[in-house]
């Protein structure tokens, strides 16, 4: 029997989207939860197997138990996908145990945790010669006089890990413009236990954001590539992608390829740059290592992240493939893209005119598939519930 897949997180679209990539390929998919409710990915018609099974942070050693006993019943060892920040930390954590009984592209235990934490990434970045915008930790000598000598206001008070950070403050960082809000934001964040730096603001409004999307090899090779730039973002400004377009960047293939093979990368990477808009320089700011927001929009490209990691895992690669022209595709997520436009129309940074012109171009959509509805029906009473209860003032 052939190699089934194992993806992990199915209450985000992130997790749907992956689902979907593997089941149009006609390949088994269980996906794994740790509560029906919210989990809209498990009502796609692409899931083989829905999971209930212990929570990644409240029980890890159960879900570790969990994953094993699930995989030891298969007459092959399934390929492991994370589809979120925790799950990736989780597979990291125990990775020598899980690649027992999985298949998963990454061999060295810590490098996914290394490349999510801001501070080694960007160690690791100045190592191959890539730009990183300038930061000071906050626990240097005199850091306060160093803010304002090398960084300036405004500036980023932004996590190390991440999840922890998004968890607790509901947001991605802290944007600061004063001496007295900087000391504010960092005690705030000493006092949950979570670690910041201080960043300088790359110039440029959301549209200077792009990522390069890139799959690795075992041998740590770039075989398929595309390259996308942010139009829309949510919370504006600082936030994950809601209005995306595929868009040829040649320059960010030679920034990213030479820097994840340069550090034996294997498997899925989506690196975040930001181009300077007075400058023209592109700046690494962070680095996804699971499947990422914009999934959907990189299969339409034929950039298919899960089914390519799948084929190579279980010893059938796909040829190689990049996109090297424009395809006027853009990923929508309509839900908080209307809550950013509503935003960046509110702070006079986008006119109507020109969100209305915006959306005149095909779309691979986060969550709506006509060919696969259920999920959406499923996310529409999740939210309706949601807005009930905000109505009703219940948490």
């Amino acid at each position: 029997m052939e190699n089934k897949a194992v993806v992990l997180g199915a209450n985000y679209y992130i997790g749907l989207s992956t689902i979907r990539c593997l089941g149009i390929h006609d390949v088994h998919v269980a996906a794994v939860d740790y509560a029906w409710e919210g989990s809209y990915g498990l009502e796609s018609k692409y899931c083989s197997e829905a999971l209930i099974g212990p929570h990644y942070k409240e029980d890890p050693e159960g879900l570790v138990t969990f994953l094993i006993d699930y995989a030891k019943k298969q007459d092959s060892p399934p390929v492991l996908i994370p589809t979120a920040d925790p799950y990736v930390e989780f597979v990291d954590d125990h990775l020598p145990e899980l690649r027992e009984h999985f298949l998963i592209p990454q061999k060295e235990q810590g490098l996914y945790t290394k490349i999510m934490d801001k501070g080694t990434l960007h160690t690791l970045a100045s190592e191959h010669g890539v730009a990183v915008p300038e930061t000071v930790n906050v626990d240097d000598e005199n850091f306060i006089q160093k803010v304002e000598s090398e960084i300036q206001y405004p500036c980023l008070v932004k996590p190390v890990d991440s999840p922890a950070f998004v968890a607790k403050f509901r947001s991605k960082l802290f944007k600061v413009h004063t001496q007295e809000e900087l000391l504010e934001k960092v005690n705030q964040a000493k006092e949950a236990d979570i670690e910041v730096i201080v960043q300088r603001i790359i110039p440029g409004f959301d549209d200077h954001m792009y990522t390069f999307d890139a799959y690795l090899d075992q041998d740590s090779k770039v075989t398929h590539w595309v390259t996308c730039q942010k139009l829309r973002q949510f919370p504006v400004n600082y936030g994950a992608s809601v209005y995306t377009q595929q868009k040829y960047v040649p320059e960010l293939f030679e920034l990213g390829a030479k820097f994840l093979e340069g550090i034996q990368y294997k498997g899925f990477a989506e690196i975040e740059f930001k181009k300077d808009a007075e400058t023209g320089r592109y700046y690494l700011i962070e680095i996804n290592v699971r499947i990422t927001n914009l999934n959907h929009l990189l299969q339409k490209t034929g950039i298919n992240i899960p089914y390519i990691t799948y084929r190579e895992l279980t010893g059938n690669p796909l040829d190689p493939k990049a996109v090297k022209e424009d395809m006027n595709l853009v990923f929508w997520y309509a839900y908080e893209d209307l809550l950013a436009v509503r935003e960046y129309i509110k702070t006079g940074q986008l006119s109507p005119q020109k969100v209305i012109k915006s959306y005149f171009r095909p779309k691979a959509h986060a969550i709506w598939d006509p060919k696969d509805p259920k999920p959406a029906v499923a996310f529409g009473k999740k939210l309706a519930g949601l807005v009930v209860g905000k109505v009703t003032g219940r948490s």
